[in-house]
């Protein structure tokens, strides 16, 4: 089976301009730095995808706008319409209805995905041919594998608010992913919440200094007091 060889598909994004505020190559480069956990903290702990959405590879690591989709369970006729649609760089963001028992997603999206300079998937549902998309290096998170194939037949809806767990997710709200989870960024706040990430990196390089020096945790976060009201000494 040929695959392509794509390891940093991520950085390959362009600026990509719609009726509001255009994102820069630098703003998605400084999230996809920072990573899902110092996003998701930084913007006041909201913001997480569903916990059960894994990368396929725990190297991947995925940033970008969300081109959303809204299938049905166990067809795919939207996929192929949604990449006749998308921009080079942005996100799939797709609500499948966590069916598990169908993979509308395998490896030849993902070349044609590749081809037209997709950053990668987000599947709220499984995919299959796993090992040729993990060679690709296409980021691809999904909430399980199955083996059975899919429909082409019905409707559904392109770049519209999807839920997935407890996040909204609209079209042109960014995408940060990798091994440790997704969080979803609005448009309009991401340069507020990088601000407040970079900060918070900061503040946690101080904390490895501390630490170096022989400062506890409990101390660099003012546990000392509650320890001592719960009487452990």
């Amino acid at each position: 089976m040929q695959t392509i060889n794509a390891k940093d598909t991520t950085m390959q994004q362009l600026d990509r301009t719609t009726a509001s505020t255009a994102l820069t190559r630098g703003q998605l480069e400084r999230l996809r730095a920072l990573g899902a956990a110092t996003v998701y903290e930084a913007q006041g702990a909201k913001g997480a995808l569903d916990g059960g959405i894994k990368p396929l590879d725990p190297d991947s690591r995925l940033v970008g706008p969300a081109l959303t989709v809204d299938t049905r369970p166990a067809d795919n006729l939207m996929l192929h319409y949604a990449l006749l649609k998308a921009r080079p760089g942005d996100v799939l963001v797709v609500d499948a209805k966590g069916f598990l028992e169908a993979g509308p997603w395998g490896d030849v999206l993902t070349a044609a995905a590749m081809k037209a300079g997709i950053a990668g998937l987000v599947i709220h549902g499984a995919v299959r041919d796993a090992s040729a998309i993990v060679q690709t290096g296409f980021p691809v998170f999904c909430r399980g594998l199955s083996i059975k194939g899919t429909g082409k037949h019905q409707p559904g809806r392109l770049n519209v608010p999807v839920c997935i767990g407890d996040a909204l997710i609209r079209p042109g709200d960014v995408i940060v992913g990798d091994r440790d989870g997704l969080v979803v960024v609005a448009r309009d706040e991401v340069d507020a919440v990088i601000a407040k990430a970079e900060a918070r990196e900061a503040k946690e390089t101080e904390q490895r200094s501390a630490i170096e020096r022989g400062v506890s945790t409990a101390e660099l976060l003012g546990l000392m007091p509650v320890l001592q009201r719960l009487a452990l000494n």
